[in-house]
């Protein structure tokens, strides 16, 4: 599919809910300023087994070439990899996907979540990147495999802790064979919280906690002292400040949400589907201030 003319592009979004999505927008700019014609869909499929049906038929229209390209989100990031042909070294790695193509007759799956996460990172952070490299990722989903390994692969010490104790060891099981950097797991509780995050450099949600429209939940319990010298990425973006950067920040700390990451990730897509490299600002002065 790659550098294929095409008189119509269209491309689109996987996951449940979608309503909060500005993919739609990045794409969509993306499309005029490369001079392609053609749209970016939501496509809100619940969470298998209620979904399999869409699900498999919206990847056969992939595989037909009626679809040229679909991002995923939660939550299928990693139920759709059975349903893939190949998947790129790092999507393997990692375990989950999030942009998807078909060429020459084979579905593939790629990550451009944890480059595009360490990229904003690395922003994020400026010359202050790396000075304590420690890094807590709460959740242990798709994101939280994709920016593990982004962290790890760049010689971060990382621990990831979820209520679920055994996907956070399933996670630093998989990792750990693929990855430079350490990458260990602890059972996620409010009580054991603080002693968790304590020395850490970074604190990353990959936790749909404070997404629209519950955007007063958080996964930092209110009267639970801020770390020192912790920053803060919040991967969800939507709203612009969440909850959980509300509260580093009046703690003092440095806090960020995910909007960065998007249009780096969005970027890493778009050049999968078209063969078109356009700059990161693009993407980004198209989300909303």
């Amino acid at each position: 599919m790659m550098g294929l003319k095409r008189d119509f592009w269209r491309l689109g979004l996987i996951g449940y809910p979608l309503a909060h999505s500005l993919s739609p927008q990045l794409h969509s700019a993306a499309l005029q300023a490369a001079g392609l014609a053609g749209e970016y869909a939501l496509y809100p499929i619940r969470p298998l087994p209620d979904g399999q049906a869409e699900l498999t038929s919206l990847l056969l229209r992939l595989w037909r070439g009626e679809v040229q390209g679909l991002n995923v989100t939660i939550p299928h990031k990693q139920t759709v990899l059975p349903l893939l042909d190949q998947l790129t070294p790092a999507a393997q790695a990692i375990g989950a996907v999030n942009t998807l193509w078909s060429e020459a007759g084979v579905l593939w799956g790629d990550n451009t979540d944890a480059p595009g996460f360490m990229a904003d990172l690395r922003r994020f952070l400026g010359k202050t990147y790396g000075r304590l490299p420690y890094a807590l990722v709460l959740g242990a989903g798709g994101s939280a495999r994709a920016v593990a390994y982004g962290l790890a692969q760049d010689g971060w010490t990382v621990m990831v802790a979820a209520r679920r104790r055994e996907q956070a060891t399933d996670l630093a099981q998989r990792l750990s064979s693929v990855a430079a950097g350490s990458v260990t797991a602890v059972a996620l509780s409010a009580h054991t919280l603080p002693d968790i995050a304590a020395g850490m450099g970074l604190i990353v949600n990959t936790t749909p906690l404070g997404m629209t429209p519950n955007v007063n939940r958080s996964p930092w319990p209110e009267g639970i002292t801020w770390p020192e010298d912790t920053a803060v990425y919040d991967l969800v973006y939507n709203p612009r400040e969440t909850r959980l950067v509300q509260q580093a920040r009046a703690a003092g700390a440095r806090a960020t949400t995910g909007m960065g990451m998007l249009s780096e990730q969005a970027a890493l897509s778009f050049t999968r589907w078209t063969d078109q490299a356009l700059d990161f600002h693009l993407f980004a002065e198209a989300l909303p201030v």
